[in-house]
């Protein structure tokens, strides 16, 4: 304990996920390292040859409880926390027999994974570890002069660090290692505190309430240029396990660094496209709201319907589409219009080479998406606080035909399409639609009727005919004249939630006019 930048001759290892134990283990007993280890790791240790001192040996103290006391005993924390090179604490660790322990490397019994997989809440509770965290915690305080690694990722840094420095890592690194450390008991103790907090807060003893305390916690993925606006800083922080299929997990192919303008649009229409499924889709979006979208027979015929949609706003907009990207379509975008991103759950060998041709044009590698989205929580910042919310994932209570008029099997089609689609728009909401592509969206509109009009001058602009097309609204028509507007413009099938106090007005309304109508019961507002 005299020196305080030891060369590295002693380390404890603790592992729940044992990946690359066994490379681990061998190169630091290249490096005459006393290995050190507890329970099922020891074993794996010595099976593999490995000369391996138990933790009870160390502690002069039996494994008890069922594992549940091992590592928590001054022989172990002593030789973490004793500070190299401090006469005090030298002698107490000479006068008590405590050796330095010089690296430390442990991940935590799997606790998130237990909870995600729907365990009892007893044999969840069973996967809360103590002493991990103890350890990892007295390591990392103490990193001017011990090492401590959580993640088997870390493991080549090591092996470089102490063949750079005789055995010896340097200390930036064990700064960094500590502070990466700290986060990953931060989220350890944050994912206990919320998903006991909900427990405690349920009538039924369920995690799916809302926890009296919320604690996230999200890594650093990228530093971007600047934020919403040039005189705005920002950066990109992504969830610890991103599921494929999201712009976080999104490998980039090509083009410049994603802005922060880019990531929020192209989540938007990677979400929508998603919501397609059944035939290839395609979804331009500009400003977070869809421009433009359309299912056909072929990925490029797609694309074609959804830019014809709105060709003006589609300019410097984000494409998605819900297939792999082939050179065809690949050729056409990028012969037709200037585009900012391009997402698709695969990239063929020739239409990356098709977009590289075209400067700058940022080319993203989601992966496959799962069919039934995955349940999770929405977070939107408010000025002191945050707003948690169940994301909105489904698409419909129920279907009711509520107007004298049945829609026909062409327009029912053209109403579920458009309302997935109003699902993703701006409120207020108004999209036309017509054989699997939109003709008209009004976004964002304080008024919905203002919406209606919108839309329609977006498709006359277009040169895009809405007559016998099918509407959509992301929630109820308050009075007839957003309705009325509607099928002034051509509409002759509607969808909406309902649940207005004038429904039965607005139901008389399309009567009067012809209209087919379906209610969903289920809104879909977007702030």
């Amino acid at each position: 304990m005299r020196d305080p930048n030891p060369r590295i001759r002693r380390a404890l290892i603790s592992l729940s996920d044992k990946t690359g134990l066994d490379q681990l283990a061998h190169a630091l007993a290249e490096w005459n390292v006393e290995l050190i280890s507890t329970g099922g790791t020891a074993a794996k240790l010595k099976g593999a040859g490995l000369a391996v001192t138990d933790v009870a040996d160390v502690t002069g103290f039996p494994e008890i409880m069922d594992g549940r006391v091992k590592t928590l005993h001054p022989a172990i924390h002593g030789g973490l926390l004793g500070v190299r090179g401090n006469a005090e604490h030298v002698a107490a660790a000479e006068k008590h027999k405590i050796a330095a322990i010089d690296l430390l490397i442990v991940n935590l019994y799997p606790f998130e994974q237990t909870v995600a997989g729907g365990a009892s809440f007893d044999e969840c509770v069973e996967n809360i570890d103590i002493g991990g965290p103890a350890m990892i915690r007295a390591a990392a305080k103490n990193h001017a002069s011990v090492t401590i690694l959580v993640d088997a990722a870390d493991y080549a840094g090591l092996f470089a660090e102490m063949a750079s420095n005789s055995g010896r890592t340097t200390p930036e690194f064990r700064k960094r290692m500590a502070a990466k450390a700290y986060a990953r008991t931060a989220a350890y103790d944050a994912a206990i505190s919320n998903w006991l907090g909900a427990v405690a807060e349920s009538v039924t003893g369920s995690a799916e309430g809302f926890p009296p305390t919320f604690t996230v916690q999200y890594k650093k993925s990228l530093d971007m240029r600047y934020g919403e606006n040039p005189h705005q800083s920002a950066a990109f922080y992504s969830a610890g396990t991103s599921e494929p299929g999201t712009i976080a997990a999104a490998h980039q192919l090509l083009g410049k660094e994603l802005s922060y303008n880019n990531v929020g649009d192209s989540d938007a229409a990677l979400e929508c496209v998603k919501a397609f499924a059944e035939k290839p889709a395609c979804v331009i979006v500009k400003h977070a709201n869809p421009c433009g979208v359309a299912e056909a027979g072929t990925l490029a015929e797609a694309y074609d319907r959804a830019y014809r949609t709105d060709p003006e706003s589609a300019f410097g907009g984000i494409i998605a589409f819900n297939r792999e990207l082939d050179a065809a379509t690949a050729q056409s975008i990028v012969e037709r219009q200037f585009v900012e991103v391009i997402l698709a759950p695969s990239v063929t060998e020739d239409a990356e080479k098709a977009v590289a041709a075209k400067k700058n044009i940022r080319l993203l590698a989601t992966g496959p998406w799962p069919i039934a989205p995955t349940p999770r929580r929405d977070l939107r910042s408010v000025v002191g606080g945050l707003l948690v919310q169940d994301a909105d994932l489904a698409l419909y209570d129920s279907l009711s035909v509520v107007t004298k008029r049945q829609p026909t099997a062409a327009e029912m089609a053209d109403l579920l399409f458009a309302w997935k689609v109003a699902k993703f728009v701006k409120s207020n909401a108004i999209v036309y639609a017509k054989d699997g592509a939109t003709l008209g969206i009004g976004a964002g509109q304080m008024s919905r009727v203002n919406s209606s009009r919108i839309a329609a001058i977006k498709a006359e602009m277009a040169g895009l005919d809405l007559k016998d097309s099918a509407v959509a609204s992301d929630a109820f028509f308050p009075f007839p004249d957003g309705l009325l507007s509607a099928a002034g413009a051509g509409a002759t099938a509607v969808i909406q939630p309902g649940g207005s106090m004038r429904d039965d007005e607005v139901i008389r309304a399309a009567d009067a006019a012809g209209l087919a109508m379906v209610l969903t019961g289920m809104r879909h507002f977007r702030h």
